[in-house]
């Protein structure tokens, strides 16, 4: 796209006024200001056609892989249009997950040169960079010749895991899970662990009668938690789970604390796996085992995108019951208002609880507490308590409902979702109920 820039148009009105004051004094020559406006589109024609022309323009955009929610990062334009251009001039499109922090464009060398630009990103997800505006000067400065490059460059928002990974550290250590291993206590677990000399007080079970024979004493088996167990992590991102608590959305505090279990479950030699959905299932990663693997399951964890649209549990679950093989934990962050809507998903509930353990992370809903609490000073504030009390009286239904179909329930504050669910998953493990 070609246009006229700012001094193209100066000289227009420069030369148009003076060609019209002498057209109303001197009317047989009115034809002078028709001559100026040729003469000056034959200049903005030259200017454009002499300039460079897209051919010789080449451009690219670089910006770093990932980046922590809240982060600074840099984006580099790098551009060249040839020796001919006098002055080039870029900006970059984004999504709104960034944000520039003074500005989105910028002018570089024409000849070949790099602009940086700031941003910060502000919600967790993929950032998108999908188009470069370029444009340049004609020879003389009266034309802007303007392209648009698209661009496919992605930067994946995550979640600031740091304080994450101090916590799970600290559990891990509050645990006795020293190196990430799995809890090694005589008598806990199923896992085969080593043979100790029979003490007074241990269970006739524990005893290896073969290799007691064999050597003559009383063997007995030490067993430990075991490893290997499957995790499957599945994030509600529909309609209710996008509401904020405290200025943040639900499914990003669920993000957050699904994080920290599936650093915990890796470090202790489990299987873990991440699974959202909303109207449709969305991220599906396969399970994978081992602390490298938490990054892989952070970049899935940051495609897990806000929708406005209604859960379909009935969908969901029975999409994941289908791809578990195995005995598996499956944790799901999610939230409901009443029984009614939450009708569909307790049917799917019992279906899967026959095979599977299922644990259901709720967030306490601050709000409804607090206007149920609330001291009331008007009729109106009278209403609203007896609205709340009724609905968390409902929420409560539901729990009860999800409780006798055999699945457990954690309803946290929303400030100790990560740390409540790592002590009931290693809770789970000592009790062998995985």
């Amino acid at each position: 796209m070609i246009y006229p820039t700012g001094r193209a148009v100066w000289a227009a009105v420069a030369g148009a006024i003076p060609a019209f004051l002498i057209a109303l004094a001197l009317p047989h020559v009115w034809y002078l200001g028709l001559l100026w406006i040729c003469a000056l589109l034959a200049f903005l024609a030259v200017d454009a056609a002499a300039g460079p022309g897209r051919a010789s323009l080449s451009a690219s955009l670089s910006a770093p892989p990932q980046v922590g929610v809240g982060g600074r990062f840099t984006v580099h334009v790098a551009a060249s249009l040839g020796q001919r251009a006098r002055m080039l001039q870029a900006r970059v499109g984004h999504d709104q997950r960034v944000e520039p922090v003074s500005r989105t464009g910028g002018a570089l060398p024409a000849n070949g040169g790099t602009l940086d630009l700031e941003f910060t990103a502000r919600r967790r997800g993929i950032a998108s960079f999908d188009r470069v505006w370029l444009r340049w000067n004609g020879p003389f400065g009266l034309t802007w010749n303007q392209v648009v490059l698209p661009m496919d460059r992605k930067v994946a928002v995550l979640p600031d895991v740091s304080s994450a990974r101090d916590e799970a550290i600290t559990l891990l250590q509050r645990s006795a899970l020293a190196d990430g291993h799995a809890q090694r206590r005589a008598g806990q677990g199923r896992e085969f662990e080593a043979l100790k000399d029979y003490q007074p007080g241990m269970g006739r079970r524990m005893i290896d009668w073969k290799r007691s024979a064999r050597h003559g004493k009383l063997l007995a088996r030490e067993f430990r938690v075991e490893e290997n167990n499957n995790i499957v992590l599945a994030i509600d991102s529909g309609r209710l789970m996008c509401e904020p608590v405290d200025g943040v959305p639900k499914v990003d505090r669920a993000v957050t604390a699904a994080l920290l279990s599936a650093f915990i479950a890796l470090k202790g030699g489990d299987l873990v796996s991440l699974f959202s959905f909303d109207a449709t299932p969305r991220v599906s990663s396969g399970a994978v085992r081992g602390s490298p693997s938490f990054t892989m399951i952070q970049k899935r964890a940051a495609e897990i995108d806000y929708s406005s649209a209604e859960t379909n549990f009935t969908l969901a679950l029975t999409t994941l019951a289908s791809k578990l093989d195995r005995r598996s934990l499956v944790i799901v962050f999610t939230d409901f208002v009443d029984p009614i809507s939450a009708e569909l998903m307790l049917r799917t509930v019992g279906r899967l609880t026959e095979r599977h353990l299922v644990l259901f992370m709720l967030m306490k809903d601050v709000e409804l507490e607090t206007l149920a609490d609330m001291q009331p000073t008007k009729p109106e504030d009278v209403a609203r308590a007896v609205t709340a009390g009724g609905l968390l009286r409902e929420r409560q239904v539901v729990i009860g409902r999800l409780r006798l179909l055999g699945a457990h329930v954690i309803e946290a504050d929303h400030q100790r979702l990560g740390p409540a669910l790592v002590e009931r998953y290693i809770q789970l493990k000592e009790e062998n109920l995985l």
